[in-house]
């Protein structure tokens, strides 16, 4: 059974386009006007189901490709079987404007172990055989009974170990509803083929700029490659909106990095999201270096070097 009473409903506007956004998301304006319709609609999802089940018998959704077979009950880094694990959905009013209200769908476990998560409970669960499982009908229901949202919002957690799963659901969605993939970006290349021509706004959690802090803090591998070819793909495919939560120490090492490669690949044609909201949750306190908030200087530091690059950003 869905948890989706969290949320209330929200009063919906006459859809208005954004002044600032330009051209960055100029397609997703267009659904939302019922000018075009979600790229889903015209993707072979029927094939594309087929191929991302027979990966669960040698998984390799995320680039840990623990290989585990997960229509057998074997599990690897996540911790998900072969159940699709929704933690709770819901009309979200606390996303980026242009996005609200968005229709988000959180699933359980993630393939990072962020040490500062803030959605811990969620996404560091033990096992999620504990969850009930729920139909791909049933959350496309779901989905389509929320179609006044601006989008279906797949996030966690992280959603690429349920990718089978939700390109089911969509399958069985009735509604021209923007697709909204927000994920970490730690997907394979075999899920980027899978989500390539699906999604329509990829929302891409971009945390380090090198590989040491992403070891350290999330316990992640190879962090810069992966998600940096990612964003290029990603970028390639569909339209882009990126995330940062600005890290207190971590300017140099990873704001910096993350904002000039934004800068260099993307230009404006990318809207960033420069969060000062990170507060010390979870681990963190184990960590010095973020056992506490960012002060004003370093938010503002971050926000004029955004200016400097020409970044297309929000805060």
């Amino acid at each position: 059974m869905l948890n989706n009473g969290r949320g209330r409903i929200a009063k919906v506007e006459p859809y208005r386009k954004p002044p600032c956004m330009n051209q960055a998301l100029a397609n997703y304006h267009k659904i939302l006007a019922g000018e075009s319709l979600p790229r889903f609609r015209s993707a072979d999802l029927e094939l594309r189901i087929k191929e991302a089940f027979k990966l669960l018998e040698e998984c390799e959704l995320c680039s840990r490709e623990c290989r585990v077979d997960r229509t057998a009950g074997e599990k690897g880094y996540c911790r998900v079987g072969n159940k699709l694990s929704v933690s709770s959905c819901f009309d979200h009013l606390g996303e980026e404007y242009f996005f609200v209200p968005s229709f988000t769908i959180f699933f359980n476990s993630c393939t990072f172990s962020c040490q500062f998560c803030q959605n811990w409970e969620i996404s560091q669960i033990e096992d999620t055989d504990g969850t009930p499982a729920v139909a791909e009908t049933e959350l496309a229901r779901a989905i389509d009974s929320h179609s006044y949202c601006k989008n279906v919002n797949f996030v966690g957690g992280e959603p690429t170990p349920y990718l089978p799963f939700i390109l089911g659901t969509l399958n069985h969605v009735k509604s021209n509803i923007p697709v909204v993939w927000n994920s970490n970006f730690y997907m394979s290349d075999k899920s980027m083929n899978l989500l390539e021509g699906v999604v329509d706004i990829y929302l891409s959690d971009f945390k380090y700029g090198n590989d040491d802090c992403a070891q350290r803090l999330s316990d992640v591998p190879n962090y810069s490659e992966v998600v940096r070819r990612n964003h290029l793909l990603a970028f390639k495919d569909a339209e882009l909106a990126i995330r940062h939560l600005i890290l207190p120490n971590h300017l140099d090492c990873c704001t910096r990095p993350i904002l000039e490669f934004i800068a260099e690949k993307f230009g404006d044609m990318a809207v960033v999201n420069l969060m000062d909201q990170y507060r010390p949750c979870y681990r963190a306190h184990r960590f010095p270096d973020i056992d506490r908030r960012i002060t004003v200087e370093e938010f503002e530091t971050v926000v004029s070097y955004a200016q400097k690059l020409g970044l297309n950003f929000i805060t």
